[in-house]
Formats: C-alpha cells, structure tokens, sequence
C-alpha cells in the first residue's frame, strides 16, 4: 500500500464508522487512494466538486451520488454532508484534495465527520 493508503485506512477505515472512502487530487479529478471497492469515475468526482462551486444552491437541491439523492444538511466552501435515509456522505477540500466519505446506517454520523475532517486538517497542516 502507498502511503496515502495508508493514511486513509489507519485514519478513516480503522474508525469502523466510514464505509468507503476516497482521497482525490482535485486539479485532475485523479483518485490517488479509495477503500476497497470504492470506484469513482472522472464525472462522479467532478460532480462532487461541482457541489463547492455554489454552497446555498447545494443545500437547496442537495446531492445526486451513487444512484441515491442525498439531502444536503451542511454545505460551505469546505465541507458538504448530506443524508439519505441512514446513510451519509462527507465531502472535505482541502488545497488540493477532496476527500469522500460514506457511512451506512450501523455507523455513527459523528465520528465518521470527526474522522474525515481531522484528515482533512492534517492535509491543510501540510499545505495539500
């Protein structure tokens, strides 16, 4: 595994309350480490950064993702959640990153924000 592998399975996975997750090099949509079974095309990711471009019109309309329309219930120049039923997606940007979560309906919500923002910290702290 490299070492963005790593970073995401000991940061995320290893929580047991992040389903799938992924870190992407936003400037060419280029997923660089996602958890197993996790496949995001080029336009899925796009459209996920698409949702930062205008915050107020994401929390209106919320997010299309996996054949699922998720209910945005935070979106601002960072971070976008949203909610369908009992599952979840956590969107963070960083400079140069995206990072995507998903958590299922056995999974607490709140850690697997902590977890994806810390993550996301730590790749500010580094300037990425």
């Amino acid at each position: 595994m490299n070492q963005l592998q790593n970073l995401l399975h000991d940061s995320l996975i290893a929580t047991d309350h992040v389903h799938h997750c992924a870190i992407i090099r936003r400037k060419d949509c280029n997923v660089r480490a996602s958890s197993v079974g996790f496949n995001l095309h080029h336009d899925q990711v796009q459209m996920l950064l698409d949702a930062f471009k205008n915050p107020p019109q994401t929390r209106e309309e919320g997010i299309y993702f996996d054949d699922q329309q998720y209910k945005c219930v935070r979106a601002d120049k960072n971070s976008i959640y949203g909610k369908c039923d009992k599952r979840g997606l956590i969107l963070v940007k960083t400079q140069s990153m995206l990072i995507v979560a998903t958590y299922t309906e056995n999974m607490f919500p709140s850690v697997c924000v902590e977890a994806v923002e810390k993550l996301a910290d730590y790749f500010k702290e580094k300037g990425k």
